[in-house]
Parts: structure tokens; sequence; C-alpha cells
């Protein structure tokens, strides 16, 4: 039973580990693209993008986003009864779901754009043309999501890791190149700004399409292993497509609720930016402008770790769900438990080193534009990281043990006070832009004691490790700290290149960290070994002498 215990526990780090490394790689390509992207759409352009971006999730979460997610819990759910039968209906109903629901909010979006613009956000003119460039993606997203679904319900990340990869390599080129054309072919017109935003949503709806094209391929080539399995099925009856939509509709409802609340409160402060900021006389290209700085700089910057924690939480909860159904709840407490702990081990270094290295981190990327605004964001903002990956993982647990409805409460709880307040900062303060930034913060803060709440009320044996979960990683971090502050001082009595500086820092801070986290015994050999390349990771701690 332990054999069987410790296979599930490394079989749980390492799907989650490839998850993770997935979206560790397709926030870095991301990065990467809005570089040279962000530069040539400039403040104005990035502000229309971000607009039209939130516009589209809180859309695309209402159609089909939570699909994933949803078919995932219960494919797994009866992956642990084996019921092969009802996993393949279950599969086909959603598809059917994601058909119906993808044509029809996508046709909402293509038509009601110029609407949408009008009379909901008249201060980010132009953004009705990039709406409608990703009105198909909608569509193309619903389908791709049930296929994703179906495979993290088997347990298995590989299909949807590696679509993301190639949905991101293609967003990448494309963005780039049809941001500089659109720009280039309508460099006469008074809405530039926005039809370059248009391109870069272009590169989103071709990713889309060349990760469904990856994935169909990998189901068709998966499909007659599980056409044997539904001949092999013994278990019983299969159930209806009514009550099979029936659950389908009531496993997307909360998790769409959730995601919904939270994505909905970047709309509401672009909306509230852009209106209270307009009542202090601020012109429409000073506001899209801002808003392009804080969409460009620190929410792309912040996404990377946050991604993380986003994937840790996806894949923890096929492996959850199973434990939860067999009534293994030691199971379950270590899926947790490993969920957070891992989580920190990314959070708090992103967070620091996010704070110490603001500034020159976004001078680095983006020289080009306003980077001080930029970097001063990103040391004042920069903890979120690690309140949105508590409140992640938190999320992802309560969802596995069928307390869906929870973390939409909670969310909606803490989005009614994240309103509150920075309506308020904006209104009544001068602290402007910085104003989403400390609503970006608190907003998370309380999601996550709302959710650890209900955890601790549903599973009361369940216990977090303190001292190597949170102490070890803050600890390290502060060596971290440390440690750039004086590499970064040092060079720069000896080079002016901020580019090298920084990039030098970084490598020691990585060093300074891990040695630091190891000695602390952060790790032991055996969860080392759990994580993605822990055994090279563990061969090289080794060689400095910090790990036995």
């Amino acid at each position: 039973m332990s054999t069987n215990r410790e296979r599930k526990q490394a079989d749980f780090l390492k799907q989650g580990g490839i998850l993770a490394l997935a979206s560790l790689i397709v926030r870095f390509i991301g990065l990467i693209y809005r570089i040279p992207m962000s530069n040539i759409l400039g403040e104005e352009g990035n502000g229309i993008y971000a607009v039209a971006f939130e516009i589209y999730d809180v859309i695309l979460i209402i159609s089909s986003y939570s699909l994933p997610l949803a078919l995932s819990k219960i494919i797994s759910a009866q992956q642990a009864k084996r019921q092969h039968r009802n996993t393949g209906k279950t599969f086909r109903v959603a598809l059917t779901f994601a058909i119906i629901s993808g044509g029809l909010f996508g046709s909402i979006l293509f038509f009601g754009a110029g609407l949408i613009e009008k009379n909901i956000y008249p201060e980010y003119t132009g953004v009705q043309i990039p709406l409608r460039v990703l009105a198909p993606t909608i569509f193309i997203v619903a389908l791709l999501g049930v296929f994703r679904g179906f495979f993290q319900g088997k347990k298995t990340m590989v299909p949807t890791a590696v679509s993301q990869i190639i949905e991101q390599i293609v967003n990448a080129v494309v963005s780039v190149g049809a941001s500089y054309l659109f720009m280039k072919w309508n460099i006469d017109s008074l809405q530039q700004a926005a039809w370059g935003a248009a391109g870069g949503t272009l590169g989103t709806c071709l990713g889309a399409a060349s990760a469904l094209l990856l994935v169909l391929f990998v189901y068709w080539l998966y499909r007659p292993v599980q056409a044997k399995l539904e001949r092999r099925d013994g278990t019983g009856r299969t159930l209806s497509s009514g009550y099979l939509f029936r659950v389908l509709i009531i496993t997307i409802l909360p998790i769409v609720l959730s995601q919904t609340v939270y994505n909905i409160s970047g709309l509401i402060d672009y909306k509230l930016f852009g209106w209270l900021s307009g009542e202090k006389g601020i012109d429409s290209y000073t506001i899209k402008s801002m808003i392009g700085v804080y969409s460009s700089k620190y929410r792309t910057l912040c996404s990377v770790p946050i991604a993380i924690s986003t994937a840790i939480a996806s894949s923890m909860i096929p492996s959850a769900v199973a434990a939860y159904t067999e009534g293994d709840i030691r199971q379950l407490k270590y899926n947790i438990s490993s969920g957070i702990k891992f989580n920190m081990i990314v959070a708090f270094p992103c967070a620091v080193g996010f704070t110490i290295l603001g500034q020159p981190i976004v001078k680095m990327l983006f020289a080009s534009s306003n980077y001080v605004l930029g970097g001063w964001m990103m040391t004042t903002g920069a903890a979120a990281i690690i309140f949105y990956a508590l409140s992640n993982v938190t999320g992802g647990a309560l969802q596995s043990i069928d307390k869906m409805r929870l973390p939409v409460i909670h969310s909606a709880i803490s989005l009614v006070l994240h309103v509150a307040l920075v309506a308020a900062l904006l209104k009544y303060t001068g602290v402007g832009v910085y104003a989403l930034i400390i609503g970006n913060i608190t907003f998370p803060i309380v999601v996550f004691i709302l959710n650890l709440i209900a955890i601790k009320k549903y599973i009361p044996t369940y216990r977090q490790e303190v001292v190597k979960t949170f102490f070890a990683p803050l600890s390290a971090s502060i060596w971290m700290a440390v440690a750039i502050v004086l590499v970064y001082w040092v060079l720069g009595l000896l080079i002016h290149s901020n580019t090298i500086r920084t990039l030098v820092s970084v490598c020691v801070a990585a060093f300074v960290y891990f040695s630091v986290f190891l000695l602390l015994k952060g790790l032991t050999r055996e969860e080392l070994f759990d994580f993605p390349m822990g055994r090279k990771m563990y061969m090289l701690a080794r060689k400095m002498r910090i790990m036995k």
C-alpha cells in the first residue's frame, strides 16, 4: 500500500512538474515576443490590446475556458471507478457543448464588438477592431479545451503541455509579424494603434488553431485504446447524455463563476481607471498609455510565475479528485500540502527578485518605453505573486473535494472589497495607476484567507507544514536579495551596461537561492527526485557539498 501511495505522490509531482515546466516555457516565450510587440504597438496600442484581451478573456471563461478543468475532474472520477464507457460518452457530450457554446459566444463577440466599445469602453477608442479578430478564437479554444480536459482526466499532462508550447510559438511569430504589418499598412489611419493591437490578437487565434490540430492528431492516435477500454468496461449501465450534460453544467458553473469574478476585476479596473481619470481631466491617450504600461510590463512579468501556480493547481485536481473519491485522505492532504510547497519554492524568489530588480529588468526588456513607471510598478506590486499562488492552489483544493461554490463566493467577496478600495484610491487620492497595483495585491490575499479557512473546516486533519514550506524559501530569498544588491552595485562600479549587470545578478540570485534553500533542508533528497530534472539538481548539490 505504501508503495502504491508513493507512486501516486511521485506521479502527481511529475505530472504537475510537466505542466508547470510547459507553463514556464509558454510564459517565457510570451515574455520574449511581448517585448518587440510592445515596442511596435507603443503604450497606446498596448492599452487597447490589454482591454481587448480582458473582454475576450471574460467571454472565453463564460463560454468554455472552464472545460479542461471541469472535464478533467469528471473524467478522473470516472477513471477511478473504471467507468470507461461513461468516460467516452462524457467526452462526446463535452464536445457538443463546446461547439454550441463556442459558436454562440464567438458570434456575440464578433457582432457586438462595436456596441461594447461605444457603450462600455468609449475611453479606449478602436478596441472593437482587435475584438473582432479574437472572436473566432473563442470557438477554437472551446474545442481545444475538451481535448485537453480529456487527457488531463486520464492523468497525462503531456498533450496539454506540448500543445501549449506549440500554440505559444505560433502565437509569438504571428503576433509580432502581424502587429508590424498591420501598423505599417494603416500608417495614415487615426486607429493605427488599434490595428496594431489586432495584429497581436491574430497570433492568439492562429496559435490556438495550431494547438487544436495537434491534440486532434493525438486523440486520433489514442482513439483505438479508448475504444478497447470501452468494449471491456464491465462496470454496469452507461449514463444518459442528458444526465452527463447536467453533470457537466453543474461542474462548470462554479468554475465559470469563480474565474469570471477573478477576470472581471481587470475589466472593472480598466473601466474605473478610465472613467475616474477622465473626470480628473486626464486625456484618452494618457489613460490608454498608463494602462499599456500596467498591462505590458507589470502584469506580463508577474504572469510568468503565476502561470506555474495555475499549472500546479490544474495538475493537482485529477489526483486529488481520485484520492477524495477513493477515500484516501492521506493522499488528498499530500496533494494539497505539496502543491502549496512547490508554489512557495517558486513564488518567494520571484516576488523578492522582482521587488529588488524591478526597474533594471523592465529597463533591460522594454528600453524604448516608459521603463521607470513600469519598474516602480514591479517593485511596488511583486508581492502579489505569492498570494496569487496561494489562492490558486487552495481554490483547486476546494474544487477537488466538491466544494466548488466556495471559491466563487470567496472571489465575489474579494471583488466587492477590491472594487471599493480601487475606486476610493482613484477618486480620493493621487496614487493614480498604483491604485490598480494595490488592488492586485489585496484581491488574492482575501481569497486565500477565505479558502484556507474553508479547507481547515472540511478537512479537519489537514495541517500545512510551515517551516520548509514558507520560512525556508523566504529565508533563502532574503539571502538572495542581499546577493542581488551587492552584485548589481559592485558591477555598477565597473561597467555601465544595465543588461549585463541585470543578467549577472539574476544568475547569481538563482545560484544563491538554490544553495541556501537546500542548506536549510527545504527539500529532502526524495522530494527533489520527484521534481522535473530532480536527479540532476541533486548531483549538482552533492558536488557543491550542500546535500549528502
